[in-house]
């Protein structure tokens, strides 16, 4: 007991440091390089790339000012000039330092995501989004090498990221385990992550493992109706179900005080 009331507080703590950086520690890793995408059903998206600059240069040959001290809004400048494109709208950039190694957060607009392919910056992934029946199919494949840099200070195991958040209930996925190798669970608001360390990013090994559906694809079906949509739906039919039984119950009302007064 004395245990518990002593370490609550240090676990508030943590958990409110946690909450303000954005990402708690124990329950995600640091990755070197990330692509955060919200996917709609229609194609739109919002994308968040994270990456350290030295990994910006070895992955996708975007070169920023690596050094620690570099001013942050060249950095910014320079960052939203490299991943603007008619694909891609720049809403916001952030910087960053961690382990001495300077970090970017891109956010950006996407009109279609099946066209995001002919931006620079993406152009080591395609994109497919399609109807198939009941259901919508979402597959990327990320290809090409990488050049490593011996000066980034990188250990070997950092580790690379695709995100994706969803919109309507997940019926298959090839997602898997980093670790274990096993299917990843679904995370809270359709969220999916495909990882593999940086080292295997820079060989060009297929993000997706393989033996899945379809081995080098990240790949989801989905229901066609976004959750929001059914959940306005239930919502809409409750509220009128409810409307009805308020409306039955005015009518006996009245009706009862009528035969009353005709007594």
């Amino acid at each position: 007991m004395r245990f518990r009331l002593r370490a609550t507080p240090l676990a508030l703590v943590f958990f409110a440091l946690a909450a303000c950086s954005g990402r708690p520690a124990l329950l995600a890793p640091d990755y070197e390089y990330e692509e955060d995408l919200t996917l709609s059903l229609d194609g739109s998206a919002t994308l968040i790339v994270n990456a350290s600059v030295p990994a910006l240069a070895a992955l996708r040959d975007i070169r920023l000012d690596a050094d620690p001290k570099a001013r942050a809004d060249v950095l910014k400048a320079d960052a939203r000039a490299a991943y603007t494109s008619a694909y891609s709208e720049v809403t916001s950039v952030s910087v960053w330092t961690r382990r001495d190694r300077r970090f970017v957060g891109v956010r950006m607009r996407i009109p279609d995501v099946r066209q995001l392919t002919k931006a620079k910056p993406f152009a080591w992934s395609t994109y497919d989004l399609h109807e198939d029946g009941d259901q919508a199919i979402y597959r990327q494949t990320v290809t090409g090498t990488g050049t490593p840099d011996p000066n980034a200070g990188w250990r070997g195991d950092e580790l690379v990221a695709f995100r994706l958040h969803l919109p309507a209930r997940i019926r298959f996925h090839n997602s898997r385990d980093l670790r274990t190798g096993g299917a990843r669970d679904i995370g809270r608001g359709n969220i999916l992550t495909w990882e593999q360390t940086l080292r295997d990013r820079l060989v060009g090994k297929p993000i997706a493992w393989s033996g899945d559906h379809r081995p080098g694809v990240m790949e989801v079906h989905m229901d066609r109706q976004s959750i929001l949509y059914r959940t306005l739906w239930l919502f809409a039919i409750a509220f009128t179900a409810a409307i009805i039984v308020l409306a039955g119950l005015i009518w006996l009302a009245m009706r009862r005080g009528a035969r009353r007064a005709d007594l």
